[in-house]
């Protein structure tokens, strides 16, 4: 019988392991969405406790604690950072075969080589022996990212972020290079007309303009792009549903902003027509860039009023939609391709049941003139988990090519979620040394490590054009 965790965890091959000993394991790693905060890595925080850097904004342990009955003054209400801490204790034993009982653990031997088991008897102890860690130099946030030997961070942006934090980062020329992601949710979402009309406001104030025509508010949104681009941006993403592909006219759009600007509102199809629009738009500015442009599709957002209006968005009250995804999607990157407007583009979905629809959709669009132009992405969300991995992985493969896949993210709003890149990595070398021993495929461990280090780190350095110091490329090399 094998040991939990051992070092040999989700490796069942003797093949798989040397995949992973030698050739994932010391690729180092480029996350190219999440949702770190910039101005803590600007600042170098330290963080008082394992607490405030673990649970503080996780809420996949929030669902995990609240399904245990935990109430949410342990949560995200006013009991102590120890209190909390005790409440997740308690609560890990009950996560077993759920991926957060591994990531988990995971954690806690990569940073703080802590190997006990985290429950209600272990909690002080390991309470204070991280907590102790992270009040030390070699644990601020710019330690943490370097431990796991990160060379790019790139984070989730409003167009009105004056991007202040990475300004300075940049400036302080830290070794791991943190880019800024332009995330136009909010300048696209006109289902509350009068939330949006304050967020013109606010984008008013950040492009120094008026904003009355919708000229106007496309040159405001123009001039953040720009500025975004001037500070090493080069990447785009979208939270959506379902992508919004209906036929519009220039007058209709002109009409509908006209409409909105004057306290208006909308029939759903102008919203649908509106939205379209923009996601044209914003796809063709990344185009002239040659940025790459991420859709995020599929999630049901805040389902829960009572507790979206206690608590806030992004605190645990999501899940997987049922949105016809298949149609508006071709139909929007066919209306690019034809006009020769279709930047490198990375479609996520977090529906299983639209694996199939996403691995072929993408070979749609590749068209040659970038290996892997368009990519299907990683499993996200309720999907980052080993079966969710594993299907992504294998749909791909069937479908597609998987060596031309640019990997992991980890789309985390946690410095200490970085382990899931191994994560990815040991199911990766899982699934390759299986089928060389079964004699799948070639049993050449040269070749096949290669690509399994193209996936882990240099498809995304070429896709995304991120140059490292020479320093990061001899050590990749070796």
């Amino acid at each position: 019988m094998k040991k939990f965790l051992d070092q040999h965890f989700l490796l069942e091959t003797n093949t798989a392991i040397k995949l992973y000993e030698e050739f994932a394991k010391p690729m180092p790693i480029i996350d190219y969405h999440n949702h770190l905060p910039p101005n803590e890595m600007a600042a170098d925080k330290n963080f008082d406790n394992i607490t405030q850097v673990w649970l503080n904004g996780d809420h996949y342990k929030w669902r995990a604690m609240r399904t245990n009955g935990v109430n949410e003054a342990f949560i995200t209400g006013e009991k102590s950072d120890w209190e909390k801490f005790q409440a997740w204790s308690a609560t890990v034993p009950y996560t077993v075969r759920n991926p957060l009982y591994h990531w988990t653990h995971l954690e806690l031997q990569r940073y703080f080589g802590i190997n006990e088991i985290l429950n209600a008897d272990s909690a002080a102890r390991i309470y204070e022996q991280s907590s102790s860690l992270l009040q030390t130099k070699e644990y601020s946030v710019r330690g943490l990212l370097e431990k796991m030997n990160v060379k790019v961070v790139c984070t989730t942006d409003d167009p009105i972020d004056s991007l202040e934090y990475h300004q300075k980062i940049k400036k302080d020329n830290w070794a791991v290079k943190v880019f800024p992601a332009f995330r136009p949710d909010k300048a696209m979402n006109v289902d509350d007309t009068i939330t949006f009309n304050k967020y013109l406001t606010a984008l008013e104030q950040a492009a120094n303009t008026s904003i009355s025509t919708f000229n106007d508010y496309l040159s405001a949104l123009k001039k953040r792009h720009d500025y975004f681009a001037e500070n090493g941006c080069s990447v785009s993403d979208h939270g959506l549903e379902q992508i919004y592909a209906a036929d519009y006219t220039s007058t209709e759009i002109v009409g509908i902003f006209a409409q909105i600007r004057s306290g208006g509102s909308l029939t759903p199809e102008e919203k649908i027509k509106f939205k379209s629009a923009m996601l044209v738009i914003f796809a063709e500015w990344d185009h002239e860039k040659n940025w790459v442009q991420q859709y995020h599709l599929g999630a049901i957002r805040n389902n829960n009023s009572r507790m979206l209006k206690q608590l806030g968005p992004d605190t645990g009250w999501d899940s997987i939609g049922d949105f016809s995804q298949a149609r508006a999607l071709a139909k929007f990157l066919d209306r690019l391709d034809t006009n020769d407007k279709l930047a490198k583009t990375i479609i996520y979905n977090l529906n299983p049941a639209d694996n199939e629809l996403f691995a072929t959709m993408i070979g749609n669009f590749n068209d040659g003139s970038v290996a892997g132009k368009v990519q299907w992405g990683s499993g996200w969300w309720f999907l980052d988990q080993k079966d969710g991995m594993t299907k992504q992985l294998n749909a791909l493969s069937n479908m597609g090519l998987l060596s031309k896949f640019v990997g992991m993210l980890t789309d985390s709003r946690s410095f200490l979620s970085f382990p899931r890149h191994e994560y990815f990595r040991r199911i990766l070398c899982n699934l390759f040394g299986h089928e060389m021993e079964n004699g799948e495929i070639p049993n050449d461990l040269n070749h096949i490590g290669g690509i399994v280090q193209d996936i882990c780190f240099r498809n995304a350095q070429q896709y995304f054009g991120w140059q490292l110091t020479e320093t990061h490329n001899a050590a990749i090399k070796a």
